[in-house]
């Protein structure tokens, strides 16, 4: 079992046939609650696409460990009070 899927929970989704999408978000998420230093969880996902993309590229799982692997960037948040007009 990888290092970085120390539960087995990514593995069996891929065992699993017929597994839906969101069937495997929700085994995603359950995966990504699991203890890791900041920005590791990226860097997981990134080595297990790399391990089961190219035995199963059209997996539902493939899917969302790649969208994983995006790093989003959000604006800053508006910080002060409420604007008022003059």
């Amino acid at each position: 079992m990888p290092e970085d899927d120390l539960r087995g929970l990514i593995s069996e989704a891929y065992k699993i046939e017929g597994i839906s999408p969101p069937e495997c978000r929700s085994i995603f998420l359950d995966w990504a609650l699991e203890p890791r230093e900041t920005g590791e969880m990226r860097a997981a996902a990134i080595r297990l696409v790399e391990q089961y993309e190219p035995i199963w590229p059209e997996h539902p799982m493939t899917g969302i460990l790649r969208e994983a692997m995006i790093e989003l960037t959000f604006p800053p948040l508006r910080r002060g009070g409420r604007k008022t007009r003059t």
